[in-house]
């Protein structure tokens, strides 16, 4: 029991500094592209929460939110980071809920498929599906006239533009998750036995 804790702890810390990292450095966790950044770092809370479970998932994304709101007040990367993203709704609730959803749905499919790469992968579609309609819903709910300046559109256009940006950026980061999750995921639950 006290080994399985060690371990858990361990790959909790490892996944942490891991984020931490990508929250800060550009290219590592987020894809600058001008006007939203592609998210990649979505992947390493999903594979904390399919590997160690929600609790700790959400704690993974605690970290990725507070990397947020840290990298938009230091080194913002887009025209509205430190519009949206310095608040901690929009910057770290959906973040933790993705910790918590993903953990969740693995913890409920496991049991369901034989193949645990099938639960996995649902399970990363899930997170990142959770990630990209908090963020986008919040942006829209609370910064509507914001981001209509940002992106010099009407504010009833600024629907269609949101769906846009889940087209061009939301499809692509799930893709990634249902890719890179389980593969991650699987390596690091075979070296680590105590973990499963």
């Amino acid at each position: 029991m006290q080994r399985r804790k060690a371990y858990r702890i361990a790959i909790l810390g490892i996944l942490m500094a891991i984020i931490f990292v990508q929250s800060l450095v550009p290219f590592l966790g987020f894809i600058p592209t001008g006007f939203i950044n592609i998210t990649i770092i979505h992947i390493t809370v999903i594979v904390a929460a399919i590997v160690l479970g929600p609790k700790y998932g959400s704690i993974v994304g605690l970290v990725w939110g507070l990397g947020t709101m840290i990298r938009a007040f230091t080194s913002p990367t887009s025209i509205i980071d430190t519009m949206v993203f310095t608040n901690p709704i929009v910057a770290i609730l959906p973040r933790i809920i993705v910790g918590i959803v993903a953990g969740y749905v693995y913890l409920a499919l496991k049991k369901h498929f034989k193949n645990k790469l099938v639960a996995m992968g649902i399970s990363a579609a899930a997170g990142s599906l959770t990630n990209t309609v908090l963020v986008l819903g919040l942006m829209r709910v609370m910064y509507a006239s914001v981001l209509s300046q940002a992106y010099a559109t009407q504010t009833d256009l600024l629907n269609k533009l949101l769906l846009i940006i889940v087209g061009t950026n939301g499809v692509p980061e799930m893709i990634a998750a249902i890719i890179i999750a389980p593969a991650i995921s699987t390596a690091i639950l075979k070296a680590n036995k105590f973990l499963d």
